[in-house]
């Protein structure tokens, strides 16, 4: 990944929170959905019950160096937005960064392509016994 695209406008971030899939941990909370740009794009969001400005700033940093190492592995085509919790200005990048990687890779996986947004799998329809 050698450009760094990051989400902007405040459009992108709702598209993310209302239909893409999300992941929760206590750490951090991960929404994805699928881009037409063929490249990967990042969003940060830290809100002021995290802490003041140099804590925010923190999490920012975290959560951009732990994404950054596992960004070689992940598929292109994807739009991220990452929301810090209350437990996120403690930890270190090399901590998250395995927490980050389970996630990602569970919402990203052609798996979960199956699944409903609200998280669970579509039924299967099928034949019972000759009755349609």
């Amino acid at each position: 990944m050698n450009q760094k695209t990051t989400l902007k406008l405040n459009k992108e971030f709702k598209r993310l929170y209302f239909k893409g899939k999300s992941a929760v941990h206590p750490l951090i909370v991960t929404y994805a959905s699928k881009n037409r740009l063929g490249r990967n794009r990042i969003g940060i969001t830290v809100t002021k019950k995290v802490g003041k400005a140099v804590c925010r700033n923190r999490c920012k940093r975290i959560i951009r160096a732990a994404f950054y190492q596992i960004a070689p592995m992940i598929e292109q085509g994807w739009d991220f937005v990452f929301v810090a919790r209350a437990k996120t200005p403690q930890v270190k990048s090399t901590q998250l960064m395995p927490v980050l990687k389970k996630q990602i890779l569970s919402l990203t996986s052609p798996d979960s392509q199956k699944r409903e947004p609200n998280g669970k799998k579509q039924p299967v329809k099928t034949k019972k016994d000759g009755k349609n």
